[in-house]
């Protein structure tokens, strides 16, 4: 439903252009497939980046991790088979083959879904489901304000995605540039992973910074090119996410941060990831639906924090 209310826009464009409903959506599943297909190359390209730098790679971090385990193990007189590796000591209950086995699923259960997300998308954008006349028969009784609320929605929605896109985008940019600048492995990889996880609102960000930083820490040595490495990507994620978001999503798309927290449990205990992602979306569209009345204006303020403020005020 988000990715259809992106391209409705579009769509009633092209309708004014008087151009048929056929070609039209032809033209948005032109989009969806071209924004999928360069999807797959960046993935293909970390995939082929991780495989051969993994030779390399492997063993520099199992000569740093000697140097950090081996004093840990001999403070606490734990015993190690000697001959073993410290990697093979310890991940020695890890399958491998079940591993990737894991991944591959993972990956084939992302591409059906992607898949799915698309075709649904075009069937909403096809007007097989009129979301504005749900919304007319089943909350809002009167035409006009079932199109005021639509509009309303579909101006944050696109305001969300547009806003969260972009900075996602040079949020993982800039994550790659500092991987290559420092010298740091899987340059793409890190900046496809901050792009993506940075779409879980609040919580995405700081996953990103510390998953990096502690590969960054096991790669390269303690010295201050690690500090400047860890300093950089911090602040790309800051002025990012804590700067420009915020300015970019508007005053109008305020929702303090215990509704995010709690719409983020919420679905993400529902849907996991995909509802960790929609939480915010879908946090949207019940405020816009709760402020429409008067005997539920008072939840949509709280959520938005209003109330609180004037409560305090008083």
């Amino acid at each position: 439903m988000f990715l259809a209310l992106l391209f409705l826009p579009l769509m009633r464009w092209f309708n004014k252009k008087k151009v048929p409903k056929v070609i039209s959506l032809i033209l948005v599943i032109a989009i969806i497939g071209t924004f999928l297909t360069i999807s797959g190359k960046v993935i293909q390209l970390s995939s082929k980046e991780i495989i051969a730098s993994q030779s390399d790679l492997l063993p520099k971090i199992e000569s740093k991790l000697h140097r950090l385990i081996v004093p840990v193990e001999e403070f606490f007189n734990m015993e190690r088979t000697e001959g073993i590796s410290v990697s093979e000591h310890y991940l020695k209950k890890i399958d491998i083959n079940k591993s990737v086995a894991s991944i591959i699923g993972t990956l084939r259960s992302t591409l059906s879904i992607a898949v799915m997300t698309a075709f649904f998308a075009i069937l909403l954008l096809a007007e097989s489901l009129n979301f504005q006349k749900i919304l007319n028969n089943t909350i809002f009784q009167q035409h006009y304000s079932s199109v005021k609320v639509f509009f309303k929605i579909e101006k944050d929605i696109i305001t969300f995605i547009k806003v969260k896109f972009i900075i996602s985008f040079f949020t993982g940019l800039g994550f790659t540039l500092a991987c290559y600048y420092f010298d740091v492995s899987f340059p793409i990889f890190w900046g496809l992973f901050a792009f993506v996880i940075n779409f879980v609102q609040m919580i995405g960000s700081v996953i990103s910074v510390v998953l990096l930083t502690i590969f960054a820490f096991l790669e390269l040595d303690p010295t201050s090119t690690l500090l400047f490495f860890i300093i950089t990507i911090t602040l790309v994620q800051v002025i990012m996410g804590g700067i420009l978001e915020p300015v970019f999503m508007g005053k109008s798309f305020s929702i303090n941060v215990i509704t995010i927290l709690i719409m983020l449990s919420f679905w993400g205990f529902i849907w996991g990831i995909p509802g960790m992602i929609l939480s915010i979306p879908i946090t949207v569209v019940i405020k816009i639906i709760l402020e429409q009345f008067p005997r539920t204006k008072l939840i949509s303020d709280l959520m938005s924090g209003s109330e609180l403020i004037h409560l305090n005020k008083r």
